[in-house]
């Protein structure tokens, strides 16, 4: 059935279901995981007063990503590997997120994706959108939805 199941967090608590959800799925089908995290794109500079603040450099701010990646991935990979499930990770700086998750899972070669609805409803949800809905919308792959 599956054998390369892409999981996407952001370290949240809803993101753990998915996890959770991922993981007894790759055991009960004999799939591997691979687990990913699209980190946020680099923060635009500030203008003020005519001068450029920028809060970090982008070279530093790739460093403080792969940290955080490899924080919020470790935990997944160590769930994995206490299920004994076979778990690889990926990250990028993803301006969309979604497309980010689309482009990990193609570059895997998973035949399947499992993310978190985040669950915005009314305004919030019409103006922002979802990651989720845009990844429903846009993917050839299997999305499974957990809330």
């Amino acid at each position: 059935m599956y054998k390369n199941l892409l999981v996407a967090t952001d370290g949240s608590k809803l993101s753990g279901k998915a996890v959770t959800h991922a993981i007894a799925l790759g055991k009960a089908v004999g799939a591997k995981l691979t687990a990913f995290y699209a980190a946020p794109d680099y923060p635009m500079p500030a203008y003020a007063d005519g001068v450029v603040y920028e809060p970090v450099s982008r070279k530093e701010y790739a460093k403080l990503a792969a940290q955080d990646a490899d924080k919020i991935l470790e935990e997944v990979s160590g769930k994995a590997a206490a299920a004994g499930v076979e778990c690889k990770t990926a990250y990028s700086i993803a301006a969309a997120p979604w497309e980010a998750i689309l482009d990990a899972a193609k570059k895997n070669k998973c035949d399947a994706i499992v993310m978190a609805s985040h669950g915005r409803r009314g305004i919030s949800a019409v103006l922002l959108g979802s990651e989720t809905q845009k990844v429903l919308t846009h993917s050839k792959l299997p999305v499974i939805v957990v809330r």
